[in-house]
């Protein structure tokens, strides 16, 4: 076969992969069709693994079959047993091992062009470009990424970490970065450049994303998603892979997408977000006055039995207390009683996009009973109920009612216009945002504490009783 044959055949295979990564996308978008996704795409990738080894004509598999195995097996290992309320940290890392391996396949290009002469004098000064921008985005998604998974998974504070100094410390970075930029490309044979270029990488993700404070992590968490994609996208056009070029694109453009959408849930623009730990905190103006109003979940059942129309608004707190199966059975039995119940998914909920989505999903919730914000905040009035479990943020009056606020501005389910509330959660402190709820002081708000999968679980127990 001829050479020429032989490259049309490779050309032809990634066309099929990058085909099946876009149909894969395709039917992620929908959750009848996400499985089938997910595996037409993990097809494609294993497609293009195997095509890009072949194209490369690799001489020994050992570490590369190695390799495959183990990490097969630590993913299907890590896939099976993850709790849904780690998962927002677990994609994190998965963000953060893109970024891991982009980097270390720049490091190692540029080692095999200065391990050859002919590569080194006819590589120019773009693929020199495209390696340092591969390492430095790839090295920063990486610290990012571990910082994110330390405050999503409680490892290290929520907070914004903001001290004398950062935005000083982070100028520097930024102009030290075009200096070694510079250094690296003219005098890409000095390994001095390429290791100052992974420590500001790393050091500049690390204080990047350790200034942003764990309520933004969702939009960090998508934007570092679109980073890995731009590193690995870089990491193709320095080797020449079409694949990978495609791939990172796909990735880089649908994290991006994403994390504009999560901005306008949020009613702040992406620069807001990732400076916001340069900012001065704004005191709110007001005090939140009035008593907080306790009921037993035994008493939330002689309201909820005689509710026409409920709405279920759920949070992170519902993946903690691992109440979706109950939602569910509770939704059933209140439909058996002539009960509508719909959900309201704030785009911002949980700690990842669409983490609520997948909740619900797993307990088989009828996806057309989904609605977002501003399908149900028009008709807020019409509901008996409204039932909040672990939500705080996205349904916090002050968004709305208390300038100066924090997320004052910010788009909420407007839950308190209902005619009743009942707020399902361990205590009435302030949710991930760290900002006080004045809709726990409101006339029609009913504080239902304790575990929710526990309350909702007494509430079904009640229903089997009459």
């Amino acid at each position: 076969m001829q050479v020429n044959d032989i490259i049309t055949i490779i050309n032809i295979a990634y066309v099929v992969a990058a085909a099946l990564f876009i149909l894969g996308l395709k039917l992620l978008s929908h959750p009848d069709t996400a499985k089938k996704g997910n595996f037409v795409s993990s097809l494609g990738m294993l497609f293009a693994v195997v095509v890009t080894l072949l194209d490369q004509q690799i001489i020994s598999y050992h570490y590369i079959l190695l390799g495959f195995v183990l990490g097969g097996a630590f993913g299907a290992w890590k896939a099976k047993s993850v709790q849904m309320t780690d998962m927002p940290q677990m994609v994190s890392l998965f963000n953060g091992f893109g970024g891991a391996a982009s980097l270390l396949l720049g490091w190692a290009t540029l080692n095999g062009l200065q391990g050859s002469f002919v590569g080194a004098q006819t590589a120019g000064a773009f693929v020199y470009i495209t390696l340092f921008f591969t390492v430095l985005v790839g090295g920063i998604t990486f610290s990012g990424s571990v910082i994110a998974w330390g405050k999503l998974s409680g490892t290290m504070s929520s907070k914004a970490v903001v001290f004398t100094g950062l935005r000083e410390l982070s100028i520097l970075h930024l102009v030290a970065m075009v200096v070694v930029a510079y250094l690296f490309v003219t005098d890409p044979t000095n390994p001095t450049w390429l290791y100052c270029a992974i420590g500001l990488a790393l050091s500049f993700g690390l204080w990047a994303t350790i200034s942003i404070g764990g309520a933004d992590m969702p939009v960090v968490i998508a934007l570092l998603n679109s980073y890995s994609g731009i590193a690995a996208s870089a990491a193709g056009l320095a080797t020449g892979n079409t694949i990978l070029i495609v791939t990172g694109l796909l990735v880089g453009a649908s994290g991006l997408i994403l994390t504009n959408i999560m901005c306008k849930a949020m009613n702040r623009s992406l620069m807001n977000v990732l400076l916001s730990g340069f900012s001065k905190p704004v005191e709110a103006a007001g005090k939140i006055e009035g008593e907080v109003k306790i009921l037993p979940a035994q008493d939330a059942f002689y309201v909820l039995e005689a509710a026409q129309a409920v709405l279920v608004i759920p949070g992170y707190g519902m993946a903690v207390a691992q109440a979706q199966h109950a939602v569910r059975e509770l939704q059933s039995l209140l439909e058996e009683n002539g009960c509508t119940v719909d959900y309201a998914i704030h785009p911002v909920a949980g700690r990842m996009p669409g983490h609520m989505n997948v909740l619900l999903a797993e307990a088989d919730v009828p996806y057309d009973q989904l609605y977002e914000m501003d399908d149900v905040n028009p008709r807020m009035e019409n509901y008996d109920v409204v039932i909040v479990i672990g939500a705080n943020d996205v349904v916090n009056p002050a968004a709305k009612e208390m300038k100066g606020s924090p997320i004052y501005g910010m788009p909420v389910i407007e839950a308190y216009r209902a005619k009743t509330v009942f707020v399902l959660k361990r205590s009435a402190n302030a949710g991930f945002a760290g900002v006080d709820n004045p809709l726990f002081f409101k006339d029609n708000t009913r504080m239902v504490l304790g575990d929710a999968k526990d309350t909702i679980n007494t509430i079904i127990r009640e229903f089997g009783d009459e």
